[in-house]
């Protein structure tokens, strides 16, 4: 009779913590605080903005093309070729800035 009740009393013991161990959940995060909005941008900066993001983007692709030429281009001539591009690219992407730069200026208040 003892056993039993020893027995019964482990076995309620144990259910108990078993039932008693609950999993918290993971606090939610914390929400970002919110950006401060930019000021605005006057209509020069803007221009010029979007020139050098031309600028910067003909650069990538014509750095990725010569790249991508290189790599699978076996003969000099199509290495030839990509550095030409590369050079091509990169005097468009000057001609944008030098316009950009020309478009900044005209739309700049003049004083």
């Amino acid at each position: 009779m003892k056993k039993s009740v020893l027995l019964a009393t482990l076995v309620a013991a144990a259910f108990l913590a078993a039932c008693g161990k609950k999993e918290e959940p993971a606090p939610a995060p914390a929400p970002a605080p919110a950006a401060a909005p930019a000021p605005a941008a006057t209509p020069a900066e803007a221009v010029a903005s979007a020139a050098a993001a031309v600028a910067s983007g003909a650069a990538a692709v014509a750095s990725g093309a010569a790249a991508a030429a290189s790599a699978a281009a076996p003969a000099a001539a199509a290495a030839a070729s990509a550095v030409d591009a590369t050079k091509a690219a990169a005097s468009a992407a000057g001609a944008a800035v030098d316009a950009a730069k020309k478009a900044a200026e005209a739309a700049a208040p003049k004083k």
